[in-house]
């Protein structure tokens, strides 16, 4: 089940929405969210329901050891040791066991079969978030969830169960058993998560349709300006989709009464490659800052130890993506970047003029949305080659194949001058106002592209949110 589906809007959300609000009691609320976030997560993969839940009770015993024995006894390190080990390993083999025994095969010219095991939805996600869970009470930040259906409730809460963000234990370790909803928290929850919905369906969905039908049919050979179109319409598209189930995830928990940290900050204004990775998957970059960053020693350490962890963090990031050399490749091309602005650039790149860093930036995202996007090796570099050798195209050709193709223009316009906040400054604008008008002509615009979203989603126009493969 997917946030923009009839099933989610007017059957699951509703009933679930009448049933918390019937009770006040906290307890029951639990029950109702706990229950239908393993009917949410069932849905699709009922058997792998077991997996999620074996791991959250290795980490919910493993917590009981740490906190009965104190952080620094031999069973504490042995029970985090156990827990990290078991959530770590189950992700790696349903995840990279096969890509690993293909590196072994080319390698040492061997033929071991792949298991060929279906990769559970989200699991990279909640596996993330019990290591949060266990590592974080190791360290003494968070307390013991004692209730096993709480901690529970923490990792399958369906709002960021299937793609993020990830939510560590801690931001919201207090509101499982004490939260409130206000009409006007609900209605700004309600309000995000339409506003989510509309970037996924009307803009990611429809920049999807071009960006696609180029790169699944480059055996015609595009030309460099029609490889460059569709890498701005996979940045868009990518970006939309991404930001767009952040948004849905984040009002959804407001409508529980639950506040999510931001995992997006308009990425696509940023000036350096690390200004981006402050702005993009917040989520996920700050918990490898948190995680595999600082504990390895972070920037408090010799140059080339320094050079290795930012290394070994954007492995591990690439990594995290997908089990193909072009995720690898991709965090090692960030790596690459953030390694010149720190230690080569350094203050120098604030003396270059911020249109400029703007442009190279963005530059170097595009590139970079062009290696994630496409995991067959030729495939990618051919398109990167002819990117940069300006190889003539024939735009005629391209509409004659597929006229449909221009219909996704003005989207991706749209697309390109919102992802500059200029909603935000409008909304801004809005609540800063006495006038009750603005606020009404923004609740009109926001109602009018919900209606419009679900003519779409009534006429079947559907595309899996991105994330849902990591």
């Amino acid at each position: 089940m997917v946030f923009s589906s009839m099933t989610f809007l007017f059957l699951f959300l509703p009933i679930i929405l009448i049933l918390y609000y019937i009770n006040k009691n906290i307890k029951y609320k639990n029950i109702v969210l706990l229950l239908f976030s393993l009917i949410f997560y069932s849905w699709g993969e009922p058997k792998y329901i077991i997996l999620m839940i074996l791991t959250t009770l290795i980490a919910y015993i493993s917590a009981l050891i740490i906190d009965k024995y104190g952080r620094k006894s031999v069973k504490s390190k042995l029970a985090l040791l156990f827990s990290v080990i078991t959530s770590i390993g189950l992700l790696f083999v349903f995840k990279y066991l096969d890509f690993s025994i293909n590196i072994l095969n080319a390698i040492f010219n061997i033929n071991i079969k792949n298991f060929n095991l279906v990769l559970p939805i989200g699991i990279s996600f909640y596996t993330f978030q019990i290591l949060s869970y266990i590592i974080d009470l190791y360290r003494d930040k968070v307390k013991l969830q004692k209730n096993p259906f709480n901690l529970l409730l923490y990792v399958s809460f369906f709002p960021q169960l299937i793609a993020g963000p990830i939510v560590r234990y801690e931001t919201i370790e207090n509101q499982i058993n004490s939260r409130k909803v206000t009409l006007d928290e609900f209605i700004i929850g309600f309000k995000r998560f339409i506003l989510g919905l509309i970037k996924k369906v009307l803009i990611a969905n429809n920049v999807a349709i071009l960006c696609d039908y180029i790169y699944s049919n480059l055996n015609i050979g595009f030309g460099s300006s029609i490889l460059w179109l569709a890498a701005i319409a996979y940045s868009i598209q990518i970006y939309y989709d991404f930001s767009g189930y952040s948004d849905m995830a984040i009002g959804l928990g407001r409508m529980f009464g639950f506040h999510f940290l931001e995992n997006f900050n308009y990425p696509y204004i940023s000036n350096s490659i690390t200004d981006f990775w402050r702005r993009w998957h917040i989520s996920l970059s700050s918990f490898f800052r948190d995680y595999v960053y600082i504990p390895l020693g972070g920037n408090r350490v010799k140059k080339i130890i320094n050079i290795r962890n930012i290394l070994i963090v954007w492995i591990l990031t690439g990594l995290w993506h997908g089990a193909n050399v072009n995720y690898i490749l991709w965090g090692i091309y960030y790596a690459i970047f953030l390694l010149i602005e720190k230690f080569i650039l350094g203050n120098k790149i604030k003396k270059i003029p911020n249109i400029l860093r703007h442009i190279i930036t963005i530059i170097i995202i595009i590139i970079g949305w062009v290696i994630f996007r496409l995991e067959d090796f030729s495939s990618l570099t051919q398109v990167l080659i002819n990117m940069f050798t300006f190889v003539p195209s024939n735009w005629l050709e391209l509409l004659r194949l597929n006229s449909k193709l221009v219909v996704t223009i003005p989207y991706l316009i749209i697309g390109i001058i919102f992802s500059i906040p200029i909603d935000k400054l409008f909304h801004n604008k809005v609540n800063n106002s006495k006038s009750c008008y603005l606020t009404i002509f923004e609740d009109l615009i926001l109602g009018l592209l919900f209606a419009i979203v679900i003519i779409k989603l009534v006429s079947n126009q559907y595309n899996p949110f991105i994330y849902f493969r990591f």
